[in-house]
């Protein structure tokens, strides 16, 4: 059993018989990889509509023929024009549960009169699926119903609802709005993302919200972006941050403070739409189609201090209190999540929670911040540990890790398939003289420990270079991408990472993290690679969690950590 992850217009054709019209080829996704061609005319785009009885946009059908030139007799302007209109009118179909499972739909994209092309990341063997290359009409829309319905018995066009999509793995990011500096959201490649945090607003004294200079045209791009598209990407607004916790414990200290600050937070998921210039030009339905799809709560941290900010016994009972209120308000399908640490919440003695049904019962995803267990100092540790004392039994910090945390919250009764691993994409530079974390070895060539394929890691690379230095990022987080572009890290022809300009990669395998230590230098930085990535993900997999997140997006060197994480959750 197949779902529909996206339908893209990738091209069109003409023809001149019985008139001239323009064919439009959708390309349809399955979660299978599978792809398949769909001629449509804007004549089936219409039927469809009026099939649906529903209030998303056609494009205008204006005259796309010209008798000026007589030669190039379609207007191309006045095409990418309606195939852009028609693309946003079957992104708003599958962005809509109730569309996204309505017959009609399922049948202007039902097996049966496809194209077979081939598989995401293969070659291309096209060849005839069943019923071969035919341009559909209305009557054929009605004649195909017999084959759309056992498609949709079999949950075909349900890619959001059906059991087995609730069980595949998801690959999220946040995406700070800072991000868009460097990384603009016309530039995400929605088709690697299920799901994506935006990052930050951040709660103010009023129980209302505060938005960074700028944050709110940025979500605004982002928003556009993913649905333009034409993938299923969600975009979740992520409230607090390390530096944004400091009303938390009052907004959710009394039960009006909470109703007030659940119902901003739904207005603005709800009612979030494009300028009011843009706004103006569309109706309120098909505005709500432009708006976000959840909340996430990263409140650093409930009952502690985090970063200094004002905290109570009650915190995390009030906490569950919000939840409640907010599942109650947005109903069953809306994205409710919140970012945590490996160990569940303190309740009033400030010891964690040994239940957490209760929340597991509002919310869809909860998700583990398995990073910053240990940063920069002159006896550096790993940043983001996949095991501790389980694997060495040498960690000062055995429960920080994303074996512990995974059997610590599970144990607390929040079930696997809503816990989400967290990922860094950054470590920590140290000003150090060590050669190695705590437990941790130098692999050398032929060392009998490393049997080749296994799971093989280069020997150490070391070179001597005035590149390199990284003193001036001595006890900071540095991105993956900047310790490439500084000079300490270098990607191999085969897409791994090894140091360069007197790094030397080293491999720690009580947290199976690597570190780079240059001795002249007086530098060890700590990080998560290819090899440290995809270790932690297939745990993920393995243990039936909901899938990974990374922070952050930009902080990649392009895709190449993500794509890890996409290969061990979906192969």
């Amino acid at each position: 059993m197949t779902t529909i992850d996206s339908a893209i217009i990738a091209k069109h054709t003409t023809s001149s018989t019985p008139q001239p019209h323009v064919i439009y080829i959708i390309e349809v996704t399955h979660d299978n990889g599978a792809i398949f061609e769909v001629q449509r005319r804007f004549s089936d785009f219409v039927a469809l509509k009026l099939a649906l009885g529903d209030c998303f946009p056609l494009p205008p059908k204006r005259t796309i023929t010209t008798s000026v030139v007589p030669c190039a007799w379609m207007d191309d302007r006045l095409i990418e024009e309606r195939k852009r209109g028609l693309q946003m009118y079957l992104t708003y179909l599958l962005h809509d549960l109730a569309r996204r499972r309505d017959p009609e739909l399922a049948r202007f994209l039902a097996p049966g009169y496809y194209r077979y092309i081939g598989r995401l990341s293969a070659a291309n063997n096209a060849k005839d699926g069943p019923g071969g290359e035919q341009v559909t009409t209305p009557s054929m829309i009605q004649a195909k119903s017999a084959l759309a319905s056992s498609y949709m018995r079999s949950g075909g066009a349900n890619a959001a609802g059906t059991d087995e999509d609730r069980k595949k793995p998801i690959a999220a990011s946040y995406y700070p709005s800072w991000a868009a500096d460097t990384l603009p959201p016309s530039k995400i490649d929605f088709s690697k993302f299920d799901v994506i945090f935006f990052a930050f607003v951040t709660p103010n004294g009023t129980a209302g919200i505060n938005w960074d200079d700028g944050s709110e045209k940025v979500l605004q791009n982002l928003v556009v972006a993913a649905r333009q598209s034409g993938h299923s990407t969600k975009i979740v607004l992520s409230v607090g941050g390390w530096g944004g916790c400091h009303w938390f414990s009052q907004v959710m200290s009394t039960s009006s403070n909470r109703t007030k600050f659940a119902n901003t937070l739904v207005n603005t998921v709800n009612t979030y739409g494009l300028d009011g210039k843009a706004t103006t030009m569309m109706s309120s339905q098909l505005q709500t189609y432009l708006d976000l799809e959840g909340i996430d709560i990263d409140w650093e941290y409930p009952n502690a201090e985090g970063n200094g900010n004002p905290h109570s016994s009650a915190d995390t009972a009030n906490l569950l209190s919000f939840f409640k209120m907010l599942r109650d308000t947005f109903g069953p399908t809306k994205i409710i999540s919140a970012a945590v640490t490996q160990l569940p919440w303190l309740g009033p003695d400030s010891a964690p929670l040994t239940d957490v049904s209760a929340f597991a019962a509002q919310m869809t995803y909860v998700n583990i911040m398995n990073y910053d267990v240990f940063g920069a100092s002159s006896n550096p540790g790993p940043n983001a540990p996949l095991g501790g004392g389980n694997l060495c039994g040498s960690s000062t910090q055995p429960k920080a890790t994303a074996q512990a945390a995974f059997a610590q919250w599970t144990k607390a009764g929040m079930p696997a398939s809503k816990l989400l691993l967290g990922l860094p994409l950054y470590g920590y530079v140290s000003k150090s003289s060590s050669k190695k974390l705590s437990g941790s070895l130098i692999p050398t060539p032929n060392d009998p420990r490393f049997p080749p394929g296994a799971h093989p890691r280069h020997p150490p690379i070391s070179a001597n270079g005035a590149q390199g230095d990284l003193s001036h990022l001595w006890g900071q987080q540095i991105a993956f991408s900047q310790i490439i572009s500084f000079g300490a890290l270098t990607q191999n022809s085969d897409g791994s990472y090894g140091g360069v300009n007197g790094y030397t990669m080293g491999w720690d395998d009580c947290s199976d993290t690597p570190y780079l230590f240059n001795t002249a230098q007086t530098t060890v930085v700590t990080y998560d690679d290819t090899w440290s990535i995809a270790s932690k993900t297939q745990f993920a997999k393995k243990s039936g969690m909901a899938g990974c997140f990374t922070w952050s997006m930009d902080q990649d060197d392009g895709l190449a950590l993500h794509n890890i994480i996409l290969h061990n959750l979906r192969k």
